[in-house]
């Protein structure tokens, strides 16, 4: 059976993201500090840290092992919180970029070899700040990065079958406004099932529907 790996899987775009990949039928494998289902019936759980490389590779190996090479792979983890250019220290800064980047380095190191020798599969990583903004440092930084991380991925594994994209939300998820995770969990379905000519590296999700 086909399956979908939602890595930092949360009650925003990670719950919306896997019920539209099992509404088309996947198997639903969740990574998450908790190991929560989220409420939802028939998935998997795993529990890791995405900034701690055993935990993740472990959750990683279980969840590859429950369904096989994934179809598709999404990395949604981040640390979101405000940090101004003058209150900046190394600690803070080493501990978002682990789980705004490492971990999604990790994840693709892991999973995209397989998928590119299988010939095919689709690696999503959930991104944002399309513009960098100095009240949020870290986070500015390490969407800078998995942005980079993409066209790294796309350049060595896309010729093998692999679709590397990103995702970039340009605002505060919340149901019911123009950044409902129902409406943003589209992009990554439409992401996974695009035809190889028409492959996209980033979609932006600025604010309108669909």
């Amino acid at each position: 059976m086909p399956g979908a790996v939602i890595v930092g899987s949360g009650p925003g775009i990670g719950r919306a993201v896997a019920r539209r990949f099992a509404k088309e039928g996947l198997a639903v494998g969740l990574v998450s500090r908790t190991g929560s289902s989220l409420g939802l019936d028939g998935v998997l759980t795993y529990r890791a840290d995405c900034g701690d490389e055993d935990e993740l590779r472990a959750a990683l190996d279980a969840a590859t092992g429950a369904l096989g090479t994934p179809d598709v792979v999404v990395y949604n983890a981040a640390v979101i919180r405000p940090d101004s250019l003058a209150e900046a220290n190394a600690r803070a800064q080493l501990d978002a970029w682990s789980v705004n980047v490492v971990g999604a380095l990790i994840t693709a190191a892991h999973v995209v070899p397989a998928m590119a020798r299988r010939g095919g599969g689709t690696f999503i990583v959930t991104g944002g700040m399309p513009e960098p903004k100095p009240a949020y440092v870290s986070l500015s930084l390490g969407k800078a990065g998995v942005r980079t991380l993409v066209a790294m991925l796309d350049e060595e594994y896309g010729p093998s079958g692999v679709h590397a994209a990103s995702v970039t939300v340009a605002g505060v998820v919340a149901p019911g406004t123009a950044f409902d995770p129902d409406d943003i969990a589209e992009h990554y379905w439409r992401l996974h099932t695009q035809p190889r000519e028409d492959w996209e590296r980033e979609v932006l999700h600025a604010g309108t529907h669909g």
